[in-house]
């Protein structure tokens, strides 16, 4: 760290959005200056939600931006989805104080990405520096932990390497393999699956619903409105918390623009369903959905359906549905395999938590060979059979 620069910023404004964003690159959208702005104006992130900005910037020895890193401290395990509030429940048992702790991610956003933002003209060690950085902060300030959640697989080999704790999770991700159309895509699947979501397609365009795609700027202060609460019934209905304000979303049209992809269903003019998308450079994100009604395979159709075929129109190589929901294998999303490193300041909570991870890994590893032999695509000699059927 001899003659690095580490500074922490307690907004992501005080860090200019060009410097941000030359260290965040253009395609990865949730680690933009313009996504993480939006949710600190909205509210969404702030010391009275308990995510307090702590964001570094990082300086190298010739007084040049190196790397920046999106970082919060928190009183709380709330909106991150990688769960350690059993690790919490110990270390305060045990008469630790665990929180608050640092972690360095994208709130309320299971979307994996990068993590420790070098700049393309910093020096080959730069990430390494901001690493051993990382922990010095959290020895420096007392805190208990420092968390890279959803981060790349090559930023979790290098935390490994200097003494972090790897974990590891599943998602679920749908692969372009060069599709021209849903019909390409349906023809490398198993007859039995494909007649299966040629089926649900059916039923969901048969109920009298219009469909739409909107962008950026197209969607409008009422679509926002509609949109907020869906979110909110979602929300209720699986016994959570809105971690994002109402304000939020509107922001991301006037920030990101055409980044935000928006599927709609309406029954006449009204709209009965919303899927919000955030388009990266390869990647569709399927971010929050939600619906009224009852509609048949609706959520299939908007969700996962309908975002293969903005993939393929648009080349895309991969839509990211997030984690949860074996359910979607048997539409094309595959399980993969995400990424996180921990450090643990007290060293009798680190070998704790060593040893839990050591069993974890391969119990991940293995859960993930388990549900990919429920993959839905052909296998060999399957190919053809029952395509004559109608379906």
């Amino acid at each position: 760290m001899a003659d690095w620069a580490v500074t922490l910023h307690d907004s992501i404004h005080a860090i200019p959005p060009a410097q941000w964003d030359s260290c965040a690159g253009p395609d990865a959208p949730f680690i933009s200056h313009a996504f993480l702005s939006a949710l600190e104006d909205s509210g969404s992130v702030s010391p009275e939600t308990g995510w307090i900005p702590r964001h570094l910037r990082l300086q190298s020895p010739d007084g040049a931006l190196a790397a920046v890193c999106p970082a919060y401290f928190k009183e709380h395990s709330w909106g991150e989805y990688v769960f350690d509030q059993g690790w919490a429940r110990a270390f305060n048992a045990a008469g630790g104080r665990y929180y608050p702790k640092l972690q360095c991610a994208v709130p309320f956003t299971p979307a994996p990405g990068p993590r420790l933002l070098a700049h393309p003209a910093a020096p080959p060690e730069t990430r390494a520096v901001l690493a051993d950085a990382l922990r010095q902060i959290c020895g420096d300030t007392g805190l208990s932990s420092v968390h890279v959640t959803f981060c790349q697989p090559e930023e979790s080999t290098l935390l490994t390497e200097r003494g972090w704790l790897p974990r590891l999770g599943v998602q679920y991700h749908w692969h372009n393999q060069g599709f021209s159309s849903f019909d390409d895509f349906l023809a490398t699947l198993s007859s039995r699956k494909r007649k299966s979501i040629r089926r649900e397609r059916r039923e969901a365009n048969s109920c009298g619903l219009t469909f739409e795609t909107l962008r950026g700027q197209a969607i409008t202060a009422e679509d926002w409105q509609a949109f907020y609460s869906f979110y909110q019934d979602t929300i209720d209905r699986k016994w959570g918390r809105a971690y994002l304000a109402d304000s939020f979303f509107p922001l991301l049209s006037d920030r990101l623009g055409d980044v935000v992809v928006m599927m709609v269903a309406r029954h006449g003019q009204t709209p009965v369903a919303m899927a919000l998308n955030i388009l990266g450079g390869t990647t569709l994100f399927g971010r929050n959905w939600g619906c009224r009604g009852e509609w048949p395979f609706l959520h299939f159709e908007l969700c996962y359906y309908r975002a293969i075929d903005f993939a393929i129109a648009h080349g895309l190589e991969r839509v990211e549905a997030g984690a949860q929901g074996e359910h979607k294998i048997q539409r094309g999303y595959l399980p993969v395999l995400t990424h996180s490193a921990h450090w643990l300041e007290n060293p009798s909570l680190r070998r704790a938590v060593q040893d839990y991870l050591q069993s974890e890994r391969p119990a991940m590893r293995a859960e993930a060979e388990t549900l990919m032999a429920l993959s839905p695509y052909r296998k060999d000699g399957d190919g053809k059979e029952g395509d004559s059927t109608p379906s």
